[in-house]
């Protein structure tokens, strides 16, 4: 995926780079930020309910993923001292860990529901498989400015995503922040057998 993602405090750019400890490494990389294109990722807060974007990779074989990186934008003047949170998610593909014939979601909310959205198909799961998260220890970070004012042409933000029919809503405009680089450790590898993923990074 070759877009940025944002969230209320962050907009983050799916370039992503993980490796294993094993031998051989692994390296998925999708490329360099386009600026086309922003989605929401944030973790769930009080009064703000989670934000997921996600970019797919394939493993052929067992991999413990040690680290990652990825880019995005905060927003003009919040800077990197107002990070407060970092979360890492990784899913597998629907139908795995997902209720295929559900009719509501979370808070019953219609937008969740499998007959409400126009296809799951390599679309990730239901629940996150594993995660790892600041607020547990199980992650550490470094931020690194990049530029103090980078700008994505359109953007999908907090709210901007509808169930069918009008789920094509052209999206919610452009948006400037300071492009920011994160780097991530996981204290406990994320160690998965072959298969298709979905990585999740949340600001």
């Amino acid at each position: 995926m070759d877009s940025r993602h944002i969230s209320a405090a962050l907009f983050l750019a799916a370039a992503a780079a993980a490796t294993p400890a094993a031998a051989s490494p692994f390296v998925f990389d999708n490329g360099n930020v386009s600026g086309l294109m922003a989605s929401a990722s944030r973790p769930g807060a009080a009064g703000k309910f989670e934000i997921e974007s996600a970019d797919d990779f394939l493993l052929g074989a067992r991999t413990a993923i040690t680290n990652a990186s990825f880019t995005g934008l905060l927003p003009t003047g919040a800077g990197v001292g107002s990070i407060g949170q970092v979360r890492v998610e990784i899913y597998r593909v629907f139908p795995n860990d997902s209720d295929v014939g559900r009719t509501s979601g979370p808070s019953t909310n219609p937008a969740f529901s499998t007959p409400q959205v126009p296809t799951r198909v390599n679309s990730p799961a239901d629940v996150a498989l594993a995660d790892r998260d600041t607020a547990t220890g199980s992650l550490a970070f470094t931020a690194t400015s990049l530029s103090p004012s980078s700008d994505a042409l359109n953007s999908v933000q907090a709210g901007g995503i509808h169930p069918k029919p009008n789920n094509a809503t052209g999206g919610n405009g452009a948006v400037t922040g300071e492009e920011v680089r994160f780097d991530v450790s996981f204290t406990t590898p994320f160690d998965l057998p072959a298969g298709h993923y979905f990585f999740v990074p949340q600001v």
